[in-house]
């Protein structure tokens, strides 16, 4: 690299859209030419601190329908913030194409710089480059989609009531969890002029279609017998993991525009499902680039020595791993995933033995930045882990596993950060990522559209790992709501298959 001296970029805390020019220049053709990152095209908006708790509302979005949720989501941010129990991001960055990344106005020159390296080249590579976001989600048509869908659900309020809106809206939300394709490939484009046409095309053919003598003609010849059963089942798509899908696509009681808006929620529902897979990964990319480049605008003298300290002191701060009496996740996502980019750059740079042994594949290769895009592209938080995570790493974070044997009056450490423990708690640690660990596998089963109509649903588990009766009672009354009709829901023992518990609902 170049180590040529270059004037400053700026210089103190004050900044004008001249400097964020000059900032974001330098900063581009360190990412580009000398990281060699693959970015979207960037769009840069600097927003107050309202602005932000809007976007906060939004759960990141500059779009969205409304809803009280969101409001109360406001309230909740505004609030911790006022207060002072809680501080804003200094940006919110947007999986979109072009990639969207909100600077607060309050940031100095130097947090400016940092987070234009940070939202801007760090997590927009990851968002453009990793198969999680390239199989499940759209960033060119996002945000056409989004602008559809908020004129979408102003007009059902307008003709249909907003308490009508908002009753699909509640229940669809308290589902969206369970709305998602989790084993789906490339999901179809999505933008604001096929949208409106397949919206149009609905309702033409719901008008062509209806004619009241139908309702007098009798039922078809129902299923019957195990043949019927499973011939039934075959023609739904049974088992379907995807809840929202299955009622937009199978309620008997559902209009058009009420599948409409359950359609709605189960895309951005979609368009969200990668992000908690990729936590650490995406803020452990994010993190180690934007060190990388603001070292390197030091190194070659366009920052000052202190807006690198300064620099350094925010980076060390977000990188901070609390100890075991924090409030909060377990492991800072910041500091477990700039720790594991950091170490994979060294073992490729600078191995030791225990590298070698352990990473035969990369240790000693000199492609830091290589190998580092390679694990960027390919994995996600679990598979990561369990690929990447080092016995150094687990050394410096003190990693250790306890069994909670529920049968036995105490805990039990059965592993540490030693020989004989690396791997299982390196096991353990990626087990932990599982996104089925946190969303039940709860798939709907069976239903006789020609009898009962009764809606059957599964949750497959194990003991101990029950749903919340209370909570799991008020999300069947909002199933309830979109089937029509009674929903029954059975929790069984994975291993055994014996029902450990039923909840039912009807409308």
């Amino acid at each position: 690299m170049d180590s040529s001296s270059s004037p400053l970029l700026y210089s103190g805390t004050a900044w004008d859209f001249a400097t964020l020019r000059r900032c974001y220049d330098a900063i581009e053709r360190i990412a580009e030419q000398e990281l060699g990152l693959d970015v979207y095209p960037n769009r840069i908006e600097v927003i107050t601190a309202e602005q932000m708790l809007d976007v906060y509302t939004a759960h990141g979005m500059p779009i969205t329908y409304r809803h009280w949720s969101y409001g109360k989501h406001f309230l909740q941010h505004e609030n911790e913030y006022r207060k002072g129990y809680s501080n804003l991001a200094y940006e919110v960055v947007i999986n979109s194409n072009p990639c969207i990344s909100y600077l607060m106005e309050g940031n100095t020159a130097t947090m400016q710089a940092l987070v234009i390296a940070h939202a801007a080249f760090g997590h927009n590579h990851f968002f453009k480059n990793n198969h999680l976001f390239r199989q499940w989600t759209d960033a060119t048509s996002i945000l056409d989609y989004l602008e559809f869908a908020r004129g979408f659900v102003s007009r059902c309020e307008d003709r249909y009531g907003a308490a009508a809106v908002e009753r699909v809206l509640d229940a669809a939300h308290a589902l969206s969890r369970n709305g998602v394709h989790r084993h789906g490939g490339k999901q179809r484009a999505l933008n604001l002029q096929s949208e409106e046409q397949r919206e149009r095309e609905r309702r033409e053919y719901d008008q062509q279609i209806y004619n009241d003598l139908w309702r007098t003609l009798p039922s078809g010849k129902p299923f019957s017998g195990t043949d019927g059963v499973a011939e039934r089942r075959r023609r739904l798509g049974l088992p379907e993991e995807n809840l929202l899908y299955f009622l937009e696509k199978t309620s008997p009681v559902l209009k058009s525009w009420e599948r409409e808006l359950i359609r709605i929620v189960r895309l951005i529902a979609q368009y969200f499902y990668p992000q908690p897979q990729a936590k650490v990964m995406n803020e452990g990319c994010a993190t180690w680039v934007h060190h990388q480049i603001m070292t390197r605008l030091h190194e070659t003298g366009q920052i000052d020595d202190a807006a690198f300290l300064e620099c350094i002191h925010s980076t060390s701060s977000v990188i901070q791993q609390h100890g075991f009496e924090h409030v909060g996740p377990n492991l800072n996502p910041y500091a477990l995933g700039y720790a594991m980019m950091s170490d994979i750059a060294r073992a490729c740079t600078d191995p030791s033995a225990e590298d070698r042994r352990w990473f035969p594949d990369f240790a000693g290769n000199g492609d830091a930045i290589g190998t580092l895009k390679h694990a960027w592209a390919n994995y996600r938080d679990e598979s990561f882990i369990l690929q990447f995570l080092s016995p150094a790493v687990i050394r410096r974070f003190r990693l250790f596993r306890l069994l909670d044997d529920t049968t036995e009056p105490s805990l039990l450490v059965d592993a540490i950060h030693d020989e004989d423990g690396y791997r299982e708690i390196r096991r353990s640690l990626a087990r932990s990522y599982d996104p089925g660990l946190g969303t039940p596998d709860i798939q709907v089963l069976d239903v006789d559209l020609h009898g009962d109509r009764r809606l059957l649903l599964e949750h497959r588990t194990r003991p101990g790992r029950l749903l919340h009766a209370k909570d799991a009672a008020a999300t069947m009354r909002y199933l309830a709501s979109l089937w029509g009709y009674e929903v029954r829901l059975q929790e069984v023992d994975m291993a055994t298959d014996n029902i450990l518990a039923v909840h039912s609902a009807g409308p």
